[in-house]
């Protein structure tokens, strides 16, 4: 346990290696850092929220919305499972449509129902954008900066406007990034205070750290994570890994004699509970209604089929019909491969995403005549990343790395690992069926990278007042620049009519047709 002081006194000056391991302390303007924070999510909020019913199918779901808000009415009317036997297409887990189902009780089965839930998760995206942002750069600045850049975001924008899974599984995949920073930095601030009072020597594994909440919380929100899409194991390995990192890191700043083996000995094990175990513990509670069903998708699989449990007897049946469901909807995912003579008109594989070479169209009919002026027009609704950040991305990529590497710059190997966690994953298997929005976890990390530049742009106050000023120009001239990059998309990000010449000098890539 961590002792604490038992008489207060003058605090003492920190040491060359307490100030090793608490780095720049967070700003002092805690009350304008919310002001900020707030301002920027009620903002955002008014973005995501206006005209949240337009684009519909004649007032039906668009695109993939139609499993979704679908399967969660289903859900609403059932309490809490789908009972679409055709379970080719019911291949998620259930957190997600579960949320779904939350804004379909509260405003019925309406785009608003559909899409309340998800707008609001996009509203909670600037939030804790705009808190790791300060955090990472010790700036409420810079994390007011990222906050203009995330709500200016062409894919947050519109997956906050449909009810698709993908905006949730990018904020809690964000929410336990925010919580494993903070844990880093309570990780340090108790090593300093082992330093200060001067045993952090007692043992060559450096001293155990207590119960750490925020590591707990961390694995929580990848839990959730998983319990959205399968793919937020990847976000689980990576962050996992990550943890590691920092402990080793934060143990040999603190001069502790043998920092791999004490985290080793004192960090792996818990932190390996916290991931995995508590992951998959939340992950199997999201699955709450479907246990306690009779007649969900093979709720009673390893019965009906007279499976033979072997080895895994001990198992309870439900959790073996849960596992082979699990392994039904697994070959579903390995087999959905592009059919090489007819592949889907807006396919895209990975490389395309961190520019956003191939968006995504979602909607496309053609508009009542006069309501944009003149007798021909359109409404379009298109995935799409505001182009002045995701044309960077290759860049900040690259400068992150570089930053990583050479200077061991733990921010940005964070930051490059949450958004790598989203993308590299995809590579294995590029033969399967592939979309943009698969793109929508790596948004925020995005957002995080071009601010880590920004920072590196604006400097230091302690640099000269004509540096901070030359600085503090270009980074407003390029948050100018994102805000009418994105005020020129906004017709199509949000389904407005325009006509058919307003339409065609949206689409600047051939590869956007």
């Amino acid at each position: 346990m961590i002792a604490t002081p038992t008489r207060p006194g003058p605090a003492a000056p920190p040491s060359d290696r307490e100030g090793a391991l608490l780095g720049r302390p967070m700003p002092a303007d805690r009350w304008r850092g919310w002001v900020v924070t707030l301002v920027l999510a009620a903002l955002g909020g008014v973005v995501r929220f206006q005209h949240l019913g337009v684009p519909t199918d004649h007032g039906t779901p668009v695109f993939d919305e139609k499993y979704y808000a679908v399967q969660a009415w289903q859900m609403l009317r059932n309490g809490g499972y789908e009972d679409n036997y055709a379970y080719e297409y019911i291949v998620h887990p259930p957190l997600a449509k579960q949320l779904i189902a939350v804004g379909e009780w509260l405003f019925g089965y309406t785009a608003w129902g559909w899409r309340f839930s998800a707008a609001l998760a996009g509203t909670l995206i600037i939030v804790l954008t705009v808190r790791i942002a300060r955090r990472l750069t010790r700036s409420t600045l810079l994390g007011g900066i990222a906050g203009i850049l995330v709500v200016c975001d062409g894919v947050l924008h519109v997956q906050s406007r449909i009810g698709m899974l993908d905006i949730f599984i990018a904020f809690f995949v964000l929410a336990a990034f925010a919580c494993l920073l903070a844990d880093r930095d309570q990780v340090r601030a108790r090593l300093a205070l082992a330093v200060r009072e001067g045993w952090i020597g007692e043992s060559p594994f450096g001293p155990r750290l207590g119960f750490r909440w925020w590591r707990f919380a961390a694995g929580l929100m990848i839990g959730l994570a998983f319990a959205v899409k399968w793919s937020g194991l990847y976000h689980m390995a990576a962050f996992g890994l990550l943890c590691v990192g920092f402990d080793v890191a934060a143990r040999r700043a603190a001069g502790v004699a043998r920092p791999w083996v004490g985290t080793l000995v004192r960090d792996v094990a818990p932190g390996l509970w916290a991931f995995v175990g508590i992951g998959f513990l939340t992950y199997l509670g999201s699955w709450w209604a479907w246990f306690a069903s009779e007649t969900a998708t093979d709720r009673h699989y390893v019965e009906i089929d007279g499976i033979d449990p072997g080895f895994f007897a001990w198992v309870p049946p439900a959790l073996r019909s849960l596992g082979g469901y699990s392994m039904n909807v697994l070959r579903f995912h390995e087999t959905l491969l592009t059919p090489a003579n007819d592949p889907h008109p807006w396919e895209s594989k990975p490389w395309t995403w961190p520019m956003g070479l191939r968006p995504m169209l979602y909607s496309y009919e053609s508009a009542p005549n006069g309501v944009c002026g003149e007798p021909d027009c359109v409404q379009a609704t298109m995935l799409l990343g505001t182009p002045a950040m995701w044309w960077l991305a290759l860049p900040v990529l690259a400068f992150g790395l570089w930053r990583w590497l050479f200077l061991a710059d733990w921010r940005h190997a964070a930051v490059l690992i949450g958004y790598l966690a989203g993308l590299l994953p995809w590579f294995l298997n590029l033969d399967r069926q592939m979309y943009y929005f698969y793109a929508t976890p790596m948004a925020p990390f995005l957002v995080l990278g071009l601010t880590l530049v920004l920072g590196h742009i604006l400097g230091s106050a302690q640099r000269g007042f004509e540096r901070r000023g030359t600085g503090l120009l270009v980074v407003s001239l390029y948050a100018g620049l994102v805000v009418a990059n994105f005020a020129w998309l906004w017709p199509i990000l949000n389904g407005d009519p325009i006509t058919h010449e307003h339409w065609q000098s949206e689409l600047w890539l051939p590869s956007w047709r």
